[in-house]
């Protein structure tokens, strides 16, 4: 099963309908990434997700074999260590940053997963800093026990643009471990998408970030249910 780049457009460098080629196919609405960037909030914290009322779309890259695996059996097993510590992001430009556009090695199988927005929203409640904040803890201390008793990390990093330039935006990635890897991995996870092909046919348009052409999963802020999770991660409100 592959992600194809091409589908039915609705206007010119408008929303495109794709579909994931397969027994199971998702329609995935896409558009030019230039157009998103300047719907964007231009600094803070911000959630950049795809997602609708239910589910929410993360993204991961691994290597062949373990994505492979994942994309036939739905689920992470083959290569994949439950004893380490996985990372999550929301937002697909900074998995492309991260993976190269699927050129590193080891993250050559991009794959979208789609997640209950319940399930994503429990971990931000979860998740703790992956390093000591004074405003949220009296003591480095205090940090430390918090982080033993969370298997959910938090991290804003710097957003990136398609070239692989800076933001002055915030970007969150989240880091699972333990009991809460093993439900995401195995059991939470709604549906794998094969992102593989749709990156390749991309990445060619990527340029200084301008091009029309350059195609990528609607993304919108994103603003948890919960007032915990708005509160434990710190979101600075859209402009």
């Amino acid at each position: 099963m592959c992600l194809r780049g091409a589908g039915s457009r609705e206007r010119a460098g408008g929303p495109t309908t794709v579909k994931l080629i397969g027994e199971m196919k998702v329609k995935l609405p896409v558009e030019a990434f230039v157009d998103q960037h300047n719907r964007w909030p231009k600094t803070g914290r911000h959630i950049l997700a795809h997602y609708d009322d239910d589910t929410i779309v993360v993204y991961q890259a691994y290597s062949p074999l373990i994505g492979g695996y994942a994309i036939e059996h739905g689920r992470f097993g083959d290569g994949f260590k439950y004893t380490r510590m996985s990372w999550i992001k929301p937002n697909f430009m900074w998995m492309m940053y991260r993976s190269g556009w699927g050129r590193s090695q080891g993250q050559e199988c991009v794959l979208g997963i789609r997640l209950r927005r319940s399930f994503f929203d429990s971990l931000l409640e979860q998740a703790v800093p992956s390093s000591f904040v004074p405003e949220l803890f009296r003591d480095p201390s205090d940090w430390s026990a918090a982080v033993q008793r969370s298997d959910v990390r938090l991290q804003w990093d710097p957003d990136h643009l398609p070239n692989g330039h800076k933001c002055e935006r915030r970007a969150i990635q989240i880091g699972l471990r333990g009991g809460t890897l093993e439900s995401y991995g195995k059991r939470e996870i709604i549906e794998i998408i094969d992102f593989r092909q749709f990156v390749a046919e991309q990445r060619v348009h990527i340029g200084d970030g301008t091009s029309r052409q350059l195609l990528m999963p609607v993304e919108r802020v994103y603003w948890p249910s919960s007032e915990l999770a708005r509160a434990t991660i710190g979101l600075d409100e859209a402009d």
